[in-house]
């Protein structure tokens, strides 16, 4: 991933050093249960204990073998001396990649769920400090019923908790590694020296492998990521949406001296929740390479490799660099309940409609007539722009049906929103001092 979207801790987990050092790290992990039940000398192990490898002498082996993991034994090799057959004993390639790239992956789960977590407490703060902030509900981007900001956050704080349960998941999904052999049948190396690596490297045994790892276990990953790029893309959108000039009821933070438009000086652009939106549709592009990768010829060709090495760094890069991203927006989001309010008094009380149709029809009126005469008086307020609820109250044939004092129950805000608190109960989130009862 290029430096622009990419974040120091994955910058270093997917660099080329840190590579060769999960591979050194599986290989020694190797010899020493070797060692211990006596495949290998315990002398060597000792020795590999202490192996080293060279980047530029990597470089210069891969230029001639183009084979990295051949091109990391022979550097590596030159610093054992005699104890360098001992090293790799019995061992494919892909014993050492994939286990590597487990614990690799596993860490890179660590960053984003640690992220996530804190993603989670900011909009929780946003959640709780605007339970109250009445706004319009939007949907077809047409005015609806109200809502609370509040309540939109909730929302937010929901699906990332559960993208949250998926990312944890996923990394349980990924903890395993192989040590099997050419085709996964531990004919050159026993179960048991793969039983002792795998458990000193914190990783359990693929319980069916062929060459590799059965890819599902990345594609799930990958699959999983995309659906958490949806959501952060979800946020972002909306974030985007109401920024728009003609609704103003959010703004990203804008920095003294930062520049919206190099034409237009007065812009100011959410760039920010659109460079996640953009950002968004690389993480599931990866996501469908991964799907094709599952499918490998026989026990296994090389398709996945050139894939992966795109694939997985960019994914969990981006969607770390995202995550933070969008919790610098919302620790900096700029909130406007006065606009809110102003955007909600230009419904002209509209949003109640249900309400009288629903007071119509306790009241025995028919359906179909209910229904069309509240539509009627809605039509008539955006045509005339006068309130909704000022029409119906003076017209005469809702009057036959519902008494003054009933009409002021059916235009009171505060039953539209009766159930937040319902709501919130539900996902546990309360104002500080709040009681669970």
């Amino acid at each position: 991933m290029i430096p622009r979207f990419t974040t120091e801790e994955m910058a270093g987990l997917w660099s080329e050093t840190n590579k060769y050092q999960f591979w050194l790290k599986v290989e020694q992990a190797v010899a020493r249960a070797q060692a211990q039940i006596g495949v290998i000398p315990k002398s060597a192990y000792r020795k590999i204990a202490k192996a080293k490898f060279n980047l530029k002498q990597i470089a210069k082996y891969e230029a001639k073998t183009k084979h990295d993991l051949v091109a990391f034994l022979r550097s590596v090799e030159t610093s054992l001396g005699p104890e360098a057959k001992y090293f790799h004993f019995g061992l494919t390639s892909y014993d050492i990649v994939d286990t590597a790239l487990s614990l690799r992956l596993i860490k890179a789960c660590d960053y984003i769920i640690q992220a996530i977590s804190e993603l989670l407490v900011t909009i929780q703060r946003l959640a709780i400090a605007h339970k109250e902030t009445i706004m319009i509900g939007r949907t077809h981007g047409m005015y609806a019923q109200p809502i609370t900001f509040g309540f939109k956050c909730l929302s937010w704080y929901e699906e990332l908790a559960r993208n949250l349960a998926r990312i944890q998941q996923v990394r349980e999904d990924l903890r395993f590694g192989k040590i099997a052999g050419a085709v996964g049948t531990y004919a050159t190396v026993s179960p048991q020296v793969e039983a002792l690596a795998l458990k000193e490297l914190g990783l359990k045994p693929e319980p069916v492998a062929t060459q590799v790892i059965p890819r599902d276990r990345h594609a799930e990953l990958l699959a999983n990521l995309a659906i958490l790029a949806g959501g952060l893309e979800r946020i972002a959108t909306e974030i985007r949406n109401l920024q728009r000039s003609d609704i103003a009821e959010l703004a990203e933070p804008f920095a003294p001296g930062q520049t919206g438009s190099s034409a237009m000086p007065h812009k100011k652009n959410p760039e920010l929740s659109e460079r996640i939106c953009g950002l968004a549709r690389i993480v599931r592009a990866n996501a469908l390479a991964g799907l094709e990768t599952i499918a490998l010829w026989h026990e296994r060709d090389l398709t996945n490799s050139s894939v992966e090495r795109i694939t997985l760094p960019d994914s969990t890069t981006l969607i770390h660099y995202m995550i933070k991203l969008l919790n610098k927006i919302l620790t900096g989001l700029v909130v406007y309940p006065s606009r809110m309010a102003k955007n909600l008094a230009q419904s002209l009380d509209q949003y109640f409609s249900q309400n009288l149709m629903l007071a119509l029809l306790k009241k025995k009126m028919a359906k179909t007539t209910a229904y069309r005469l509240t539509q009627k008086l809605s039509f008539a307020s955006s045509e005339k722009k006068l309130s909704f609820k000022e029409l119906a109250m003076k017209n005469s044939q809702v009057k036959k049906y519902l008494t003054a004092k009933e009409l002021e129950k059916v235009f009171d805000l505060k039953l539209l929103l009766r159930n937040i608190d319902y709501i919130y109960k539900r996902v546990n989130l309360k104002k500080e001092g709040e009681s669970d009862d």
